[in-house]
């Protein structure tokens, strides 16, 4: 086991390192910064937490003795009362969601379209570009709806973009360098939603009970088989998030 005991480490950067079990003692992680980082189960005790911005899955989390996780829940839902319905459990429920994320896509879409297309392709701190993000709600609906729930074991697109840690795959596409245009990837993005709409609007209470037929082949999700509406509410999961996290990147691409 390595230990570092008055190191000076500012400015590292660990990259896929495991860490699992580790032990922090009067260490300054000022200014620190974690992303896609799995904590389950960290304890912390006797920290200073302030002026922390923290974006993810909030759940059994105690601070101070209280859970925050449902405190956290309801105050986004009482923002955006559409949150709520993107965790549906009917037919008519997740159509109901499939139109509430059109309507809104489209209004992101078009402030979109006000910038100038070089901003498109523009990283803000680190995260997806728009044409990024979209991208990568390709990969997200070839994935669930056409591998999972369809049963092809090879669906992606070549213009498709995984999570960043997601292990290099036979078969599946990760090309950061290309640069297509907003109106290529949205063209690729209405073939799939099509594709979304027809199995959503296509639901019985029977066929949204089941589970899928395990998928061969090497991919994304893994061969086994999952119950459809995972698989339906994954979808979309990420189509809600990617969306806010696009409109926070165009407020302040919009600022320049």
């Amino acid at each position: 086991m390595a230990e570092f005991s008055g190191d000076d480490l500012r400015g590292s950067r660990f990259e896929r390192a495991d860490l699992t079990g580790a032990q922090f003692w009067n260490t300054d992680l000022s200014n620190a910064r974690f992303r896609e980082v799995d904590m389950i189960g960290v304890v912390m005790r006797g920290v200073a937490l302030e002026n922390v911005d923290i974006y993810g899955e909030i759940e059994n989390v105690t601070i101070n003795g209280v859970d925050i996780g449902p405190m956290i829940e309801a105050e986004l839902n009482r923002r955006d009362p559409n949150r709520a319905k993107m965790r549906p459990t009917t037919p008519a429920g997740f159509r109901e969601a499939c139109d509430i994320l059109e309507g809104l896509w489209a209004e992101t879409v078009a402030r979109a379209r006000r910038l100038p297309p070089e901003l498109l392709h523009e990283s803000v701190d680190g995260e997806w570009s728009f044409i990024e993000t979209l991208r990568h709600l390709t990969f997200a609906t070839d994935s669930w709806i056409r591998r999972a729930i369809l049963g092809d074991p090879a669906p992606w697109d070549p213009l498709g973009l995984p999570w960043d840690g997601m292990p290099d795959t036979p078969g599946v596409p990760r090309d950061r360098s290309a640069r297509p245009s907003l109106d290529e990837v949205l063209a690729l993005r209405r073939d799939r939603w099509t594709t979304v709409r027809e199995v959503v609007d296509g639901l019985t209470d029977e066929s949204l009970a089941a589970d899928t037929e395990p998928v061969h082949g090497p991919g994304w999700p893994r061969p086994v088989s999952y119950p459809v509406r995972t698989c339906l509410r994954v979808v979309l999961n990420e189509e809600w998030e990617h969306r806010l996290y696009a409109e926070r990147d165009l407020a302040i691409l919009e600022a320049k």
